[in-house]
């Protein structure tokens, strides 16, 4: 009879998701998480595999917690601009906060970290890129069929410059001190989506 587990595995992926976005992947050792989640090493390798797999778990967690939010405020019917502006200025506030940077973005932290040098890690981070600038794309789309974009204006550019823009605010975002500097790059990016710049 197979013996049942004593800790909730989805409880400590969440605290595993925490510690990796408090301290990184390199920081953070096998004893640090088997201290952390309250469980032994042999449990922690039979039900999350290495650090490595855990850590990907967590990513994996953290993206599906976020993204779904993004989907819904970037599909609501209606003007799509407001909703845009909305989440580039929603990053770029985060970012100026000062409890941001003490962790910043787990995926962005994952980027600049892991992603250079750790294939797998690198996939997972396009993934949600991926995801992000189509759902950007999407809704610039619908703000040029409905007239608040010029015609001339390329949804796909424009949705690339401004997640290229949101993941760049995350970065300097953690290191600086001056919220205007995330809050000023925001605003000028926004003012290419005014239809008479």
């Amino acid at each position: 009879m197979a013996r049942t587990k004593e800790f909730d595995p989805d409880a400590a992926l969440q605290s595993a998701l925490e510690l990796f976005w408090r301290r990184g992947y390199e920081a953070t050792s096998v004893a640090d998480l088997v201290e952390h989640l309250g469980i032994g090493r042999a449990s922690l390798y039979a039900t999350f595999g290495t650090k490595h797999d855990l850590y990907l778990k967590a990513l994996e967690r953290y993206s599906e917690s976020t993204l779904p939010g993004l989907l819904a405020e970037l599909s609501r019917p209606g003007p799509a601009l407001p909703a845009v502006r909305g989440v580039v200025r929603r990053f770029a506030a985060e970012a100026g906060s000062p409890e941001f940077r003490l962790t910043g973005c787990f995926l962005t932290n994952t980027a600049t970290e892991l992603a250079p040098h750790d294939p797998k890690a690198a996939r997972r981070v396009e993934s949600d890129w991926d995801r992000l600038e189509t759902l950007l794309h999407a809704a610039l789309s619908r703000a040029r069929e409905q007239g608040e974009l010029p015609p001339d204006r390329d949804p796909r550019a424009l949705a690339r410059l401004l997640l290229v823009l949101m993941q760049g605010i995350r970065v300097v975002g953690k290191a600086t001190e001056d919220p205007a500097r995330v809050r000023d790059a925001a605003e000028q990016a926004l003012a290419l989506l005014d239809p008479h710049a």
